[in-house]
């Protein structure tokens, strides 16, 4: 009776303790995501985050189908979530700096990841984004699950070819 009561209060002990997140592997790819904060817990290439393709369509993601206003019609949009990419980075803050290739760049609070299902959508119609078409990387808010999204709010914080996210505390 002892033996079961010590086995299953370690076993309970042990579930409490918060397991550690993996480390973030090295890109094997090119790197098309860089992130950065203050404090990285997950750094794979000197001191920042680094992502390429694969790595961030192996995340926990979405696909929404949706029109927006800068697309013909409706389309379908995957890709990981914002916030399942900041866990595997190990980033944590907040306020997002989301900057594109061309060095446009918009301030999107932290809540937007956290509550919302925003996604940085990798793929359109089921094609990989190219830079020709808002690629490799949209930021992209679910206005197929909330329409009051669509606004020009959440508009300027639609950033698209993504390069780089800078998380600030």
């Amino acid at each position: 009776m002892t033996i079961r009561l010590l086995t299953a209060a370690t076993l309970l002990a042990a579930s409490l303790i918060p397991m550690r997140a993996e480390a973030l592997d090295a890109p094997k790819g090119e790197v098309i995501l860089t992130v950065t904060a203050p404090k990285l817990e997950h750094p794979n290439v000197d001191g920042t985050a680094q992502f390429d393709r694969a790595m961030l369509e192996a995340l926990d993601g979405r696909t929404g189908r949706m029109e927006t206003p800068w697309t013909e019609g409706s389309v379908s949009f995957s890709g990981p979530l914002l916030r399942a990419v900041l866990d595997a980075a190990g980033a944590h803050g907040t306020s997002l700096k989301v900057i594109a290739l061309n060095d446009y760049a918009a301030d999107v609070p932290m809540e937007d990841a956290t509550a919302i299902d925003t996604m940085l959508a990798t793929r359109m119609d089921g094609e990989p984004m190219s830079v020709r078409d808002k690629g490799p990387l949209f930021l992209v808010y679910p206005f197929d699950k909330d329409p009051g999204l669509f606004n020009e709010k959440y508009f300027s914080r639609s950033v698209w070819q993504i390069k780089t996210i800078e998380v600030s505390e």
